[in-house]
Parts: structure tokens; C-alpha cells; sequence
């Protein structure tokens, strides 16, 4: 249970924003091509942008309802202290009634006050009758009191606990329908790679909105949120040799980033890196995205530091989606180099 001070008008907005993100159907053309593949690659970016946008504002969510439990606990020490107070003053009624029982209640002052013999034992005895009567009602009406301030807090925090659990339910609901509809295209993406790759023929660069990219550093890691999963020199089934390169454990459809300016040497979609991008670099170095769902450029074609290339997949020799990120000293297989020491050289450290 939590107080807030709630902020209804935001909340709206963010909400309604968010819904229009969840309800924004997919759409079949890009604006900077006529086929369905652009269409679909084009949404699966704008629907990772939404996602992002859903989380971020979930998390918020999430965050203020830890900082509401803290607020909760705090009025929960406080209505704590109020509930000891009335049971002190329901105590202190009690000693007064006790009190009022053992010497007869009222009667023996009253008493005293008629058969006074003169009247300062009159005075006195309305002073005593006068005194008992005010304690007792004043213990009354804090208790009442007391009570009142006890109940009002405990349906504010009530109400505004309920109020902060259907804004992130809410939050959480338009998060799971964004994430869906991204599943959804990210299917659709690979089975078109697929396709592609099965054809040996690429369907041609896909024009994604580019965001503003603001790089200090010429050099930056290929995908931006990541895990580290194969690594270069390892061994196993699924290579006929040594591990060439770095995996990167990414959903379909993640935008891939070239590592730093340089000119694409190679587009191909098939073999066993299914659909792949190779770019040279300033000192005869070049490097190599493979298993995408798509390329964003075409061969001869200049890129900047970040440039989004393409989009990561699944296709060719890959058991699951990710991207295969190699640094070679030519354009051919077989002169990789290990890219994790590579990049950290450059500034770029992954982890």
C-alpha cells in the first residue's frame, strides 16, 4: 500500500500515447521503396522503437511504485504511532471511568455541592466536578479524532495504491501488445531472409529511418544492447574449424551498426553466412555482419561510424538468432583476427 501525489493529466497522455503506439498497424510499403520486404523491415524498426518507448515508460512505472512502497511504509509508521495514541487515550478514558466508579461518579461531588456548608466548599467542589467532566470529554474528542485521521489515511493510501496498480497494469498490457505485434513481424522478416537466401539473391537495401546519430568516438560495438555468446578460437560441431569471429546474442530485426566509416565491399545472401555485409576500413581492415534478415546498403556504398546496415537474423549456418561480427585483415575468410581485443584497441570495450 502507497500514497502518491498522483499526476493525472501525465499519466493520460503517456497512456493514450502508448495505446497509439500498440494499435498503429503494420505497414505493407516504405516510403523509400515499393516492395513488402522494405515494408516489413521498415516496421520491425519503428516497432523496436515503440517497444523501447513501452519499456522505458513501464519501467518508469516500475520505479515509482518501489519509491511509493518506501512512501508506504513511512505512513504505515505513522498510522502506527496514531494507532498507539488512541489506545492510550481509550486507556486514559478507562482510568477516568475507574475513577469515577470508585468514588460513585458524580454523585459524591454533586453531593457535596448541595449539602456545602459555606461557599468556598461550594467553589471547590464545582472546581473538582468542573475539571473531571473537561478531562473526560477532551480525552473523548482526540480519541474521536484520532480515529477520524486514522481512517481518512489509511482510504487515501488504499485508493492511491489501487490507482498506481491499474496505471502499470495498464502500462504492462500495452508493453505485451507492442512486443507482439514485433514477434509477429519478426517472423515475417526472417521468412523473407530465408527466402532470399534459399533464391541466392538478395533482395536489394532496405532504406531504414536513420536516428540521429551524435558518435564523439570513430569507433562503436556492432549492435547496441547485447550478450556475448560464441567467441573467436572456439571449437565445436558447428564449425569445421575454429570460431572466426564474435556472436552476439540479439532478437531478430536488431538493427546492426557499422562499427566505424568505411565502403561496402560485399552484399551476398547465401552460403553458410547466410545473408552478409563486408566493409572495408581505413588500414586495410574490413569487417563482417553475417546471419542478417536484411541490408540496409548496397555494395560500393560509403557508411559512417553507427550507420545502421542492416538488421540482424538467423539465416545460413546459424542455430539461432544472432549476429556474426568478424575483423579481418582482407576481404577474404580466413585472415580474421579476434574482434573482442580489436575494438577494445579502437576504444570500444564489450562486456
Amino acid at each position: 500500500m502507497r500514497l502518491s501525489r498522483r499526476r493525472p493529466v501525465l499519466v493520460a497522455v503517456l497512456l493514450c500515447a502508448l495505446a497509439v503506439l500498440a494499435a498503429r498497424p503494420a505497414e505493407g510499403d516504405d516510403p523509400h521503396g515499393s516492395d513488402t520486404g522494405s515494408g516489413i523491415s521498415a516496421e520491425v524498426a519503428r516497432l523496436y522503437e515503440d517497444a523501447a518507448v513501452a519499456t522505458r515508460r513501464y519501467e518508469e512505472g516500475r520505479r515509482e511504485a518501489e519509491a511509493q512502497r518506501a512512501r508506504a511504509q513511512r505512513l504505515e509508521d505513522l498510522l502506527d504511532r496514531r494507532r498507539r495514541e488512541i489506545a492510550a487515550l481509550r486507556a486514559d478514558m478507562g482510568r477516568i471511568a475507574s475513577a469515577q466508579y470508585r468514588s460513585g461518579g458524580g454523585l459524591p461531588i454533586a453531593a457535596q455541592m448541595i449539602l456545602a456548608k459555606n461557599p468556598d466548599d461550594l467553589m471547590r467542589s464545582h472546581h473538582v466536578f468542573s475539571q473531571a467532566h473537561l478531562a473526560l470529554n477532551n480525552t473523548i474528542v482526540k480519541s474521536r479524532r484520532a480515529e477520524a485521521r486514522l481512517a481518512a489515511d489509511e482510504a487515501r493510501a488504499s485508493a492511491a495504491w489501487r490507482a498506481l496498480e491499474e496505471r502499470n497494469a495498464e502500462l504492462a498490457e500495452v508493453k505485451r501488445g507492442i512486443e507482439a505485434k514485433l514477434e509477429q513481424a519478426r517472423q515475417q522478416l526472417q521468412g523473407q531472409a530465408d527466402a532470399s537466401v534459399a533464391a541466392g539473391a538478395c533482395r536489394g537495401a532496405v532504406r531504414l529511418d536513420q536516428p540521429a546519430m551524435r558518435f564523439s568516438k570513430p569507433w562503436v560495438a556492432p549492435v547496441e544492447t547485447y550478450q556475448l555468446s560464441a567467441s573467436f578460437g572456439s571449437g565445436g560441431a558447428r564449425w569445421v574449424n575454429r570460431h572466426t569471429g564474435q556472436d552476439f546474442a540479439v532478437p531478430i530485426g536488431t538493427p546492426v551498426r557499422a562499427v566505424g566509416q568505411g565502403r561496402v565491399v560485399k552484399v551476398s545472401c547465401g552460403g553458410p553466412f547466410g545473408i552478409e555485409i563486408v566493409l572495408e576500413h581505413a588500414g586495410g581492415y574490413h569487417t563482417q555482419y553475417a546471419h542478417l534478415a536484411a541490408v540496409a546498403v548496397d555494395q560500393g556504398e560509403h557508411v559512417v561510424t553507427g550507420q545502421w546496415i542492416g538488421q540482424s537474423g538467423t539465416t545460413g549456418n546459424s542455430t539461432g538468432p544472432h549476429l556474426h561480427f568478424e575483423v579481418r585483415v582482407t576481404p577474404q575468410t580466413g585472415s580474421a583476427v579476434d574482434p573482442v581485443p580489436w575494438l577494445a584497441a579502437r576504444g570500444v570495450p564489450l562486456g
